[in-house]
């Protein structure tokens, strides 16, 4: 059975000896369902409100609609087209129809081409320093007058006689390059450097700078951009300056986050607002809200960074209880700070647009604390059933016999549990590179390697694989930022604080620091899940299944505690007991109450041969002497302690035929690059059955760990 090295990272080794089966899950999104428990043990949602959330793409009525509702004030400042040409304010560039900007289709392969050598002699320019004194005949010149040749230099792209095809080339080409401008001399269309640009790009990354542009060009209604983090004081007034002298008719800036990273927030202004701040401005920085986030297919972090950005506000206004399955339809309570309910609701179909809906919104006194929920609740489906071996449709002899195997497992785990591993998603299933060694080169103060492990393509040639590739190919994060896809957050804050920073040591440390905590304390943590998951099998085979002297336990009154866990789930050291020989003779702990340090700087450990093998184990990495604070990343790691086993509670499952429905649902799943890492599933027409599985498990468990355990073998 094939594994990625994140599967790897996961030992094997079972508690109960059941036969076990083969199946295969997460075959459709929605076969795989996860439900915050809060800490007084609700559901964080409904059950009418699950259902996965639909991504609605009608962008068309609601776009006509918008247009109406622009003027002509609502130009960019400094184009020159018609209102009628020109005019792209209602339009969602991320929801336009591929087609719709690509320059190939919109002006045809040899104006585009041209567009593109005058692009790059405008580049050549820049870095020459030099102005033009080109012609005009589409290869890049034209117009020119010598000096710095901003704003001068112009190229034909042609005349178009119909407003809406016009309409349309300003957009792809604006769309395509902000740093141009698009001017209309009806019917011809001709392009040249926006002077704009090249003042802001002075201040920020050009990569900022394009994004910026393309935010006024879009002009959203209710839309919002945040510049990076900068600690640079005079560079934020400078940009504040710009942005209020061209654009002050448009949009308001204001300053958000700490004192030493703060980033410059940017809103469209609403009409006849004012434009200097009210209190109620003010008062909303001091405003928690908070929600039910349902999203599917999306990382919870790659979630975050998107809402940010839409609402102008950094990551680590976002709180949340824990971290969610991306290949899933999942629910999880939210807090977000500085934004109101009512702007959070107007956000509604932005998000939808991007897999996630929002939910039960209201006002919160204070945000979330991680850590802090009961568990999760898992509705889930395994399709495909099979026992060991079998290659093809069960007779109804053996139907009943695999029934009788499914039962039997499913009884076994109920009754005895499963081995309490941190499952593959902790190390970034998937990744060119597992998230443990990334963490490892972090815990090593090595940021440098960090950064390289943390850019190590996948295989295959997709577009964020071809970035990675040319980053450690060139070390040139300008141009790697360029090809990394939108949706990647994590890789595109690394590479514009690379661009703006180096990629030196120091540039690299301050790469790090770009990222949330909750993203840069990941890789870690990941690291010191491995050990940890190493350790579990370690005692498992030499100490056996049973409480030992030397091991680890909470004491009576944490133990109680636990009964009615608060949702923080970590115990203090002073919580801990040590297993006695004696009640290791008188068996006075069973090994479900036994636990396991992660490794950390307030943890104690085993006083047993386990506490040596974490010792040679550390040191076999390095960290013999690492103190797992490391201040330069503003990252302490105290550790917690972790039981060694994890039980399901309320389990209920139904065992019954396939369908072609679901089939059908599987052969779309697979399409769209879903495919299980299982054995081969037979063919969709084959008679099958299918698992569907409801349960509880604690905080930090995982479904796919406690599904191994069940089936004896990765789902």
């Amino acid at each position: 059975m094939k594994q990625d090295a994140a599967a790897g990272a996961v030992p094997t080794c079972f508690i109960s000896n059941h036969e076990g089966f083969l199946g295969n899950i997460k075959k459709l999104i929605r076969d795989f369902v996860v439900t915050e428990i809060d800490v007084n043990g609700r559901q964080v949602t409904s059950e009418a409100d699950v259902q996965a959330p639909e991504c609605s793409l009608k962008t068309s009525a609601r776009w006509k609609q918008d247009r109406c509702l622009q003027g002509p004030e609502d130009k960019r400042d400094g184009s020159l087209q018609g209102p009628e040409d020109g005019d792209i304010s209602g339009l969602d560039l991320s929801a336009s129809a591929p087609d719709s900007l690509d320059l190939s289709v919109v002006l045809g392969p040899a104006v585009s081409e041209r567009l593109e050598h005058f692009v790059l002699s405008l580049r050549d320019e820049v870095e020459d320093g030099g102005g033009g004194n080109g012609d005009g005949n589409g290869d890049g010149g034209g117009n020119g007058n010598g000096g710095d040749g901003v704003g001068r230099k112009e190229l034909s792209l042609g005349s178009f006689t119909d407003k809406y095809q016009r309409a349309n080339v300003h957009r792809a080409v604006r769309h395509r390059f902000p740093f141009l401008m698009t001017v209309t001399i009806q019917p011809e269309i001709r392009v040249r450097e926006d002077p704009d640009y090249r003042e802001l790009s002075q201040l920020v990354s050009e990569e900022e700078a394009e994004d910026f542009f393309r935010f006024i060009d879009a002009k959203a209604q209710d839309s919002s951009y945040a510049f990076q983090p900068d600690d640079d004081k005079e560079r934020r007034t400078a940009v504040h300056h710009f942005l209020n002298r061209k654009f002050g008719k448009l949009v308001e800036t204001k300053t958000l986050g700490e004192r030493h990273m703060s980033a410059i927030s940017v809103r469209l202004r609403e009409r006849g607002r004012p434009k200097k701040r009210t209190s109620d401005d003010r008062r909303e920085e001091d405003v928690y809200t908070a929600f039910t986030l349902c999203k599917e297919n999306l990382e919870t972090l790659e979630a975050i960074s998107y809402m940010a950005a839409t609402l102008g506000v950094l990551p680590s206004d976002f709180s949340y209880a824990g971290i969610k399955d991306k290949r899933a339809v999942t629910y999880q309570s939210m807090v977000v700070k500085k934004v109101s309910p009512q702007r959070l609701m107007e956000k509604g179909l932005e998000f939808e647009r991007r897999g996630m809906r929002l939910s039960h919104i209201r006002p919160a006194a204070e945000p979330l604390k991680l850590g802090r929920l009961r568990g999760n609740h898992f509705d889930l489906v395994v399709r495909h059933v099979r026992s060991h071996g079998a290659n093809k449709s069960p007779s109804d002899e053996a139907r009943r016999q695999l029934a009788g195997l499914v039962v039997e497992a499913l009884q076994n785990v109920e009754a005895r549990g499963f081995v309490n591993y941190y499952g593959p998603q902790r190390f970034g299933s998937g990744q060119g590179v597992p998230s443990d060694r990334v963490g490892l080169a972090l815990l090593k103060e090595d940021t440098v390697n960090a950064v390289r492990l943390f850019f190590s393509p996948e295989d295959g040639d997709d577009l964020s694989s071809h970035a990675k590739r040319h980053f450690l190919q060139t070390d040139n994060a300008k141009e790697s930022l360029a090809l990394m896809p939108a949706s990647k957050a994590r890789e595109r804050l690394m590479l514009r604080a690379l661009n703006r920073y180096g990629t030196g040591p120091e540039g690299c440390a301050k790469a790090w620091l770009s990222l949330p905590h909750g993203m840069r304390v990941f890789y870690p943590h990941a690291y010191c899940s491995r050990v940890w998951n190493e350790a579990v099998a370690h005692r498992l085979a030499t100490l056996g299944h049973g409480a030992r002297k030397g091991d680890l336990v909470w004491t009576r009154d944490a133990q109680t505690a636990a009964a009615d866990n608060d949702g923080e789930g970590e115990r203090k050291a002073a919580q801990i007991h040590v297993v006695t020989e004696r009640e290791e003779q008188e068996g006075v702990y069973a090994l479900a109450q036994v636990l396991l340090p992660m490794p950390g700087n307030t943890v104690k450990y085993p006083e047993n041969a386990t506490g040596a093998w974490y010792r040679e184990r550390l040191a076999r990495d390095g960290l013999d002497k690492c103190r797992f604070r490391l201040a330069a990343l503003k990252l302490n790691l105290p550790g917690c302690y972790r039981p060694m086993l994890a039980s399901l509670c309320n389990l209920s499952y139904r065992l019954s035929d396939g369908d072609a429905a679901a089939a059908a649902g599987e052969t779309a799943a697979n399409a769209g690059g879903g495919k299980s890492q299982g054995q081969p599933a037979p063919p969709p027409e084959e008679e099958t059955l299918t698992l569907s599985l409801n349960f509880d498990l604690d905080s930090s468990c995982y479904a796919t760990v406690c599904l191994r355990e069940i089936m004896k073998c990765d789902p």
